[in-house]
């Protein structure tokens, strides 16, 4: 399953202010491809229900909330969470880069954050408020583009980038090598248990192309039926 310390605080983000859930239209395309194509798929599709990706929220509150969340416990996460949105000029609006540089660092080590998270935070603000991020033309940017965007801000690495790619653009190709859920998932489905390594793993996510995220996504809930929501 995706990394617990970083999962929960992105649902929570994309759920913030009664955002509207949104999902990919692509998605029964998907399963019939993907079921016609993988003995494994076509067995778990129709098993795991009609659960599918959801999306909610903006992208820069999808990327504090992660960084506030990493590595520690949900329940503090959350807590953090709180006293930090609570520091903005009016809570009830979104959460606006611009706010955020506004914010003196004493504040927000008051707030819970660490000197490193209040840097990450800073530097995600910068990052989309200078324009260095081009949220409005990720839709027309590929994948690799976007994670290397994502990747030179502070405090995002590679797999909360491709799980924003996965959960918040949705796109439908995104093979996250570096998930445990993941490789843990091929090696009980595909391997009986045998450890996988990265290339069999890889070899077995080609085969789902051009809907990885959508197989990674069963793979994920074959090992815990509750959809994964962020």
């Amino acid at each position: 399953m995706p990394n617990r310390a970083i999962k929960p605080e992105l649902a929570a983000a994309n759920g913030a202010a009664g955002a509207p859930q949104v999902t990919p239209d692509y998605w029964d395309e998907a399963c019939k491809h993907l079921a016609k194509r993988d003995r494994v798929m076509r067995k778990l599709i129709p098993q795991l229900g009609e659960g599918r990706l959801q999306s909610r929220g903006d992208a820069f509150t999808t990327l504090a909330r992660s960084i506030v969340g990493q590595q520690i416990p949900v329940k503090a996460a959350q807590s953090v969470w709180l006293r930090f949105s609570a520091l903005m000029s009016d809570p009830s609006q979104r959460l606006a880069p611009a706010s955020v540089l506004a914010l003196d660092v004493a504040v927000m080590r008051d707030a819970g954050l660490s000197a490193r998270k209040c840097e990450y935070l800073s530097d995600l603000a910068a990052h989309f408020e200078s324009g260095a991020v081009h949220v409005g033309q990720w839709q027309q940017m590929d994948d690799e583009a976007i994670i290397d965007e994502l990747v030179a801000i502070r405090g995002i690495g590679r797999w909360t980038a491709e799980m924003f790619l996965i959960f918040h653009l949705m796109r439908p190709n995104v093979l996250p090598l570096d998930d445990v859920g993941l490789i843990n998932g091929i090696s009980v489905n595909y391997f009986s248990g045998e450890p996988v390594s990265r290339a069999e793993a890889r070899e077995v996510g080609d085969a789902w192309a051009p809907f990885r995220s959508v197989a990674t996504w069963y793979i994920w809930r074959s090992l815990d039926p509750l959809p994964v929501d962020y």
